[in-house]
């Protein structure tokens, strides 16, 4: 089942269970069950929006095998947790901006974004996808000269504003252990792998963020990024004002977003 979050032309925003080219409105909250309304829309029709407004963004570094031997890293001991702010979040059809501050340096990262489906807490391993609504495609886009070399966290270079691309919708039916993830960067692959290299599962991820904080209906995690980055290729490679960046998740689709320059 695949459900989008979407703007009528109206100025209306629904979500709606998506049927070939068709959006059929939802009465509230997918996660509280969706109950169709009985209207219908036109994908053509509509201005698809971030799948889910989430209360937070929690994201996980060096979470496959090949991404932190590119990187020189050590496979970490436990997942490794930081926030990005929810402000950064965007849809598929908006613009990745380059920020005044740091605009030559910004990266992309493709990932299986989860989406939390109820209020969890200390949840065991074994109990952990029940709390999962679904998936989605996201990009973790990063000012790496913010997060690697001025800063001493990665707060501000994880969080400027539209630096946390996700949809095109959510989809509830994928084996999230075993997904192919590919980003291609102006129609070049820089990044394919499978979920089955991260080091640390979903099951395991959600079951370790429930002990930091309860995770709300809507929370999402990004879970990791492969291999490919831009800042460990040789020369490195960042993303330019016109660049078209497209991360596709088997069994969800594709999400697609242009580069802009701030103002």
């Amino acid at each position: 089942m695949k459900i989008a979050r979407f703007r009528t032309s109206a100025g209306e925003e629904r979500y709606g269970l998506l049927d070939g080219e068709r959006l059929k409105a939802i009465d509230g909250f997918p996660w509280d069950g969706p109950r169709t309304m009985g209207r219908e829309y036109a994908v053509g029709d509509v201005r698809l929006l971030a799948p889910v407004e989430p209360p937070d963004v929690f994201a996980i570094g060096l979470n496959y095998r090949a991404h932190a031997e590119e990187t020189g890293a050590n496979y970490p001991p436990a997942p490794v947790i930081f926030l990005k702010a929810t402000s950064a979040v965007i849809g598929p059809q908006d613009s990745v901006v380059l920020p005044a501050m740091a605009p030559d340096e910004v990266d992309y990262e493709a990932e299986l974004a989860i989406v939390i489906g109820r209020a969890s807490r200390n949840v065991p391993e074994s109990d952990a996808l029940d709390c999962v609504f679904g998936y989605t495609c996201g990009n973790d886009v990063s000012a790496r000269d913010a997060q690697l070399r001025y800063d001493v966290q990665w707060a501000r270079g994880k969080s400027f504003d539209t630096f946390c691309p996700i949809g095109p919708w959510i989809e509830t039916e994928i084996d999230p252990d075993s997904a192919d993830i590919t980003l291609r960067l102006n129609g070049r692959t820089m990044q394919s792998s499978n979920t089955s290299d991260m080091v640390f599962s979903c099951r395991k991820l959600v079951s370790y963020c429930s002990q930091i904080a309860t995770l709300r209906p809507g929370t999402v995690i990004m879970t990791g990024t492969p291999s490919g980055v831009g800042f460990a290729r040789k020369p490195p490679v960042f993303l330019r004002e016109g660049d078209t960046v497209e991360v596709e998740i088997g069994g969800i689709g594709v999400l697609r977003n242009v580069v802009a320059k701030e103002g």
